[in-house]
C-alpha cells in the first residue's frame, strides 16, 4: 500500500468500498428476502444512491485520506458518520421517489457496512503490526516476553507517545527489546493494562519494579513533560540500571514520528534541567526569505549550525565563509546534498583582509551577515593576545565597517558572556568588538548587533569533547575547581538566538539568552562519566586548578547594562553602555605590540566608564 502512489491507492479505496458496499446491500437483501432475486427499479435507484452518497461522505471526511496501517477510534467515527449518512440520504430518496423506506434492508445494510468497511481496516492495522499471525498475536507477545536473551525494558510514560513505542516495540520481531511494562504516575492505570502491557506502578516505585522485574532498561517517554522533572527521573534511571534511552522531543511526537529507531541514549543536553527557548519562526522567516545571507566563520560549530538553520528559511543565497578550506567544504557538500532552492557560494577568505572583505560584502550585498568567526579559546588567546586582537577585533571590524559601506540591512555579531566585566584576553577582545559595532550602530543605516552566548554544548570548545576522550582512556576527568560554575546551551538553541536577534533588531543592543540557573562543571562532569556507564569511582574526577584568564563564575550582562524586562519569552537586551570610542579605535589602530594585561585593564575601564590607565605603545 505504501507503494502506491495517491492517485492509484485513492482508486483502489474507492474500488474496495464499492465492492462492500454493494455485497452489503446484495446480502441484506438476501438475508430478508431469501427466496425472491430479482433486481427491481427500487432496489436499483437505492443501491446508486447508496453507493454515490457513500463516496461523497467518506470523501468529505477525508476517509480516503487516512493511513490504514494506523486506524484507530478516530478512523471507525468518521466511517460511522459517513455510514450513517449515506444511509439516511437513501432513505430520503425511498421516501420521495417510492413513497415507501425499506426500513429492515438499511439497517442490516448500515450494520454490514460498518462491521465489513471498519473491520478490513483494522485488519490492515493488525496485519502490519503482527504480519500473518493473525490469531496468535497476543501469544506472539506473551513469547516475545519469555526471550531472556532480549533486553528485558520498561517504559516510563504510558501516556500518546509511550503507547505508540510500544505498540512498535511488539509489532517489530528483529528489535532487540523484550517489553516488560510500563511506569507512570497517572494512578487511575495502576494495576491496569496499556495495549496489553501492564501497568506497575508510578516513578516512586522504578527502583522496586526494576528489582522485582530484572530490568535492565529503561526509556524514558515523556516528551511533553518539564525537562526538570525528566532530569530527576534520568539521575535516578542510570542509578539503577545500565542502558536509560529517551524519545524525541515533543515536536516529533506531535508529528506521529515515533518509532523504535528513534530511541536514542540519554545525552548531556537532557541534563540541563531547562526546556529549550522556542522562539518566532514566522517573523524569522519573513526577514530571511528570498534574502542573500552571508555567515562568517560558517565551517564553525556555531556556524555551520547557523547556516543549517538558515537555509529552512529559503534564503536567495546563502554566502559561506571561512578562513579553513576543510570546514567549508564540509559545510558546502553538506547542504548541498538536501537539494535546496538556496545557491550555496562557499568563499575562503580571511576577516583580516580588509580589502577583500569589502570586495565580497560589496559584491552580494547580503541582506544579513551573521558574523560568527573568532577565536574563542581562553587559554590559547592569553598565550597569544595579538592574534586574538587582528582577529576577533580587527576582523570584526573590517567585517562591520563592509557592511556599513555596502548598505547592508542587518549585522549580528557573535559574542561571549565572557565579555561581561572581561577577566582574560578573550573576553576584552568579544568586549572591545562589541563596542566597535555599537559605535558604527550611532550613524548607520546598517543595524548592528551582538548577541552573548554562554558555553555551547557539543561545539569544538566545549568541555564535552575533552571530558569524553579522558574517560575513553579511562580517566581521569579533569576539572579546573570543584565550585567553578558556567551557563549552558544547545547548539541549536545558540544558532535561533542569533536568528531571532536579527529579526528583533533595532541597532545598538546586545542580546542574551535566559539560560536558567548556572551548572557546576563537576556535576557536567559526574553526569557524563555515569552517561557513559562508568561510576564516578571508576574514571575518578581531578582538580587542576584555575587556568590563566579564567573566572570562578560567568555573567550574561553587567550591572550597567541589565535590562529585567524580556523583550521575547526568555530573551533579554542588554542597555547600552556610553564609551568613548576615539580611546577605543587608537587602542585598534595601534595593536602591534602590548601588554595582556593592559588590555584587560583598558577594555574594563571603558566599559565601566572609569578613567583609562596610561600605556605607551611600541609600533
Amino acid at each position: 500500500m505504501q507503494l502506491l502512489t495517491y492517485s492509484k491507492r485513492l482508486a483502489l479505496l474507492i474500488l474496495i468500498d464499492s465492492i462492500i458496499v454493494t455485497f452489503s446491500i446484495f446480502m441484506s437483501h438476501y438475508f430478508l428476502n431469501p427466496y425472491r432475486h430479482e433486481f427491481d427499479r427500487f432496489m436499483f435507484v437505492s443501491s446508486v444512491t447508496l453507493l454515490l452518497t457513500h463516496h461523497l461522505f467518506s470523501y468529505l471526511l477525508d476517509l480516503y485520506k487516512k493511513v490504514w496501517r494506523y486506524a484507530s477510534i478516530e478512523e471507525l467515527i468518521g466511517i460511522l458518520v459517513a455510514v450513517t449518512g449515506s444511509i439516511v440520504v437513501t432513505a430520503v430518496e425511498q421516501q420521495l421517489m417510492f413513497g415507501m423506506v425499506y426500513e429492515r434492508a438499511l439497517i442490516v445494510t448500515w450494520m454490514l457496512h460498518i462491521i465489513l468497511i471498519g473491520g478490513i481496516r483494522l485488519a490492515w492495522r493488525y496485519y502490519n503490526t503482527y504480519g500473518f499471525n493473525f490469531a496468535l498475536g497476543q501469544k506472539k507477545m506473551n513469547q516475545t516476553g519469555k526471550n531472556e536473551d532480549k533486553k528485558r525494558t520498561l517504559i516510563v510514560g504510558a501516556g500518546s507517545a509511550g503507547q505508540m513505542l510500544a505498540r512498535q516495540m511488539k509489532g517489530n520481531e528483529q528489535q532487540d527489546i523484550n517489553l516488560i511494562g510500563f511506569i507512570d504516575d497517572n494512578f487511575t492505570l495502576h494495576h491496569l493494562s496499556v495495549n496489553n502491557v501492564p501497568v506497575l506502578g508510578n516513578t516512586k516505585d522504578l527502583a522496586r519494579v526494576v528489582e522485582e522485574k530484572s530490568i535492565n532498561h529503561i526509556v524514558i517517554a515523556m516528551p511533553s513533560v518539564e525537562r526538570e522533572r525528566v532530569k530527576e527521573i534520568i539521575t535516578e534511571a542510570q542509578s539503577i540500571v545500565a542502558s536509560v534511552q529517551t524519545l524525541p522531543m515533543i515536536e516529533d511526537i506531535a508529528l506521529g514520528n515515533v518509532s523504535v529507531s528513534q530511541i536514542r541514549d540519554v545525552s548531556i543536553e537532557d541534563l540541563l534541567g531547562r526546556d529549550p527557548v522556542e522562539l518566532d519562526i514566522d517573523s524569522i522567516s519573513n526577514e530571511i526569505h528570498g534574502q542573500t545571507v552571508m555567515v562568517t566563520g560558517a565551517g564553525g560549530s556555531i556556524g555551520s549550525e547557523i547556516c543549517r538553520q538558515l537555509v529552512k528559511f529559503r534564503p536567495k543565497k546563502l554566502l559561506l565563509l571561512g578562513h579553513g578550506e576543510n570546514s567549508i567544504y564540509k559545510i558546502h557538500m553538506e547542504l548541498k546534498q538536501l537539494g535546496l532552492e538556496t545557491e550555496l557560494i562557499p568563499v575562503i577568505a580571511d576577516i583580516q583582509d580588509r580589502d577583500r572583505i569589502i570586495q565580497l560584502v560589496k559584491e552580494y550585498v547580503p541582506a544579513y551577515i551573521y558574523h560568527a568567526a573568532a577565536h574563542k579559546h581562553v587559554p590559547l588567546m592569553e598565550a597569544n593576545p595579538d592574534e586574538a586582537v587582528k582577529n576577533n577585533v580587527i576582523g570584526t571590524k573590517n567585517v562591520a565597517e563592509a557592511a556599513d559601506l555596502a548598505g547592508v540591512g542587518n549585522f549580528v555579531l557573535i559574542s561571549s558572556d565572557k565579555a561581561v566585566n572581561p577577566t582574560n584576553v578573550m573576553g576584552s577582545t568579544k568586549r572591545i568588538a562589541e563596542m566597535v559595532i555599537q559605535q558604527l550602530a550611532r550613524n548607520s543605516s546598517t543595524k548592528f548587533v551582538a548577541v552573548r552566548f554562554g558555553n555551547v554544548l557539543g561545539s569544538r570548545g566545549s568541555v564535552i569533547p575533552l571530558f569524553k576522550k579522558q574517560i575513553a582512556k579511562g580517566g581521569p576527568v579533569t576539572v579546573t575547581h570543584p565550585d567553578m560554575t558556567r551557563y549552558f546551551m544547545t547548539i541549536p538553541e545558540a544558532s535561533r538566538l542569533v536568528l531571532q536577534a536579527g529579526a528583533l533588531a533595532g541597532g545598538g543592543e546586545i542580546f542574551v539568552l535566559d539560560m536558567g540557573e548556572p551548572v557546576k562543571i563537576v556535576d557536567l562532569a559526574s553526569n557524563l562519566i555515569q552517561l557513559s556507564g562508568y561510576s564516578i569511582e571508576e574514571i575518578g574526577i581531578e582538580y587542576t586548578g584555575i587556568r590563566p584568564g579564567e573566572k570562578m563564575y560567568e555573567e550574561l550582562l553587567n550591572d550597567n547594562e541589565a535590562d529585567q524586562k524580556p523583550v521575547f519569552p526568555k530573551i533579554f537586551v542588554g542597555n547600552s553602555v556610553e564609551v568613548d570610542f576615539n580611546q577605543v579605535d587608537t587602542l585598534i589602530r595601534q595593536h602591534y605590540i602590548f601588554d595582556q594585561q593592559y588590555l584587560k585593564d583598558y577594555v574594563l575601564s571603558l566599559a565601566n566608564n572609569e578613567e583609562v590607565p596610561s600605556y605607551s605603545f611600541v609600533e
